[in-house]
């Protein structure tokens, strides 16, 4: 539970905050009781900062031998009630995904920042770059998913860690924030909610009704056919399943011969919470023939793209994917059904994110990809490619 010490949350108004700094608060804020890490840029100020704040708020911040130590602690911090997140870049990203791949088989409830660095292999450490959108999808063996937001300032660092940390109890999956080396050393001013207002948005770590404790794994109603989530299960209490057994498994934690169900159920828990889960964001789409599709840092340099081409009478709007992971289908089909064409900015070279939107887009409509690596998209960038599809 969210501890009542007045340490744990900022005092209310403008703070002047780094990247790193406001995502941290943000953990904190949703109730981070432990935070399990090893030092790698661009994400090292994560961990610096929470080993001196969490042990103000009784919490623990370890720094462990190497990644693995970290993310294995994680899941046994979360195992035991606890809030828990780490932080890393795509090297201790690529060192984690066997055991992100056991909590997603698990339902442990964790948060992972990625700030993400230059790759592959080691790359300019100090420069962003979106190449992690497909390790973070597939981050392990086997079939599940993850929810992945992309902020875009550091205030949203700190509200989407909130939701972040909201989407892992709810849904018990790995939730991402997709950092950068840019945003994650930003810095900027965030404004801090009074306490009250924090508290009415977190959902805590709580236990069911006893009644409740036969079922603690995910599964699907006999009878409704509905998917039901039950709370994450806690070690050293009477809601806690007699095997912990990464392989496919009942509501009961047990052996299942039906692995095709259990699939089921640890994908659809999350594909069929798609109209809650995929926060999106519109401007100036009413009358639209053209549609920027972005994500992170790119949104930023093209509102001011949209709006000088909306002074030279360019129909041009954005519709920003805030969630990413799972992919919002559904919504990118009805906004683009009807446009000129689709414009999609991406700090990466391959266009992660503009081939999930060409899947999903009639074939006689061009999607253009803008490709940028280690340097941030200037408007003129955008605007010139406006202007030459509106000609």
């Amino acid at each position: 539970m969210i501890s009542e010490n007045r340490k744990r949350f900022l005092e209310p108004g403008r703070h002047l905050m780094m990247g790193n700094v406001a995502m941290s608060e943000g953990a904190l804020s949703a109730g981070l009781t432990y935070f399990g890490g090893y030092p790698i840029t661009p994400s090292t100020e994560v961990i610096e900062h929470l080993a001196k704040r969490l042990p103000e708020v009784g919490g623990v911040c370890m720094q462990m031998e190497d990644e693995l130590a970290s993310i294995n602690s994680v899941i046994g911090a979360s195992l035991v009630g606890a809030k828990a997140m780490t932080a890393t870049s795509g090297p201790g990203l690529s060192l984690m995904v066997e055991t992100i791949s056991m909590a997603a088989n698990l339902e442990i409830p964790f948060v992972f920042c990625d700030v993400q660095r230059n790759g592959p292999g080691t790359g300019f450490v100090t420069e962003p770059h979106h190449n992690d959108l497909g390790l973070v999808r597939f981050s392990g063996n086997g079939e599940f998913q993850v929810i992945a937001l992309a902020p875009m300032t550091c205030q949203e660092l700190f509200d989407m860690t909130i939701i972040a940390f909201n989407f892992a109890e709810t849904y018990r999956c790995p939730v991402f924030i997709l950092s950068d080396a840019y945003l994650g050393h930003l810095h900027e001013i965030v404004r801090i909610p009074p306490k009250e207002e924090i508290l009415e948005r977190v959902i805590k770590r709580e236990l069911p009704a006893p009644e409740d404790y036969v079922k603690k794994f995910t599964y699907i109603d006999d009878i409704s056919g509905e998917i039901v989530i039950p709370k994450p299960p806690q070690m050293g209490t009477d809601y806690c399943p007699g095997l912990f057994l990464h392989q496919p498994h009942n509501y009961e934690g047990l052996p299942t011969p039906k692995p095709m169900q259990f699939i089921k159920s640890i994908m659809d828990k999350i594909n069929k919470n798609k109209d809650k889960i995929c926060l999106t964001d519109k401007y100036k789409l009413e009358d639209a023939e053209i549609i920027i599709i972005a994500y992170g840092l790119p949104v930023r340099a093209s509102y001011r793209a949209v709006d000088i081409a909306r002074k030279e009478g360019i129909k041009v709007g954005i519709f920003r994917l805030i969630t990413v992971w799972p992919f919002p289908d559904e919504q990118v089909k009805d906004v683009v059904k009807d446009v000129k064409a689709i414009i999609v900015p991406e700090l990466n070279y391959t266009g992660v994110m503009a081939e999930q939107v060409e899947r999903v887009t009639k074939i006689d409509i061009p999607v253009i990809k803008i490709p940028n690596v280690c340097d941030f998209h200037h408007p003129d960038d955008i605007l010139k490619v406006i202007r030459e599809v509106a000609k």
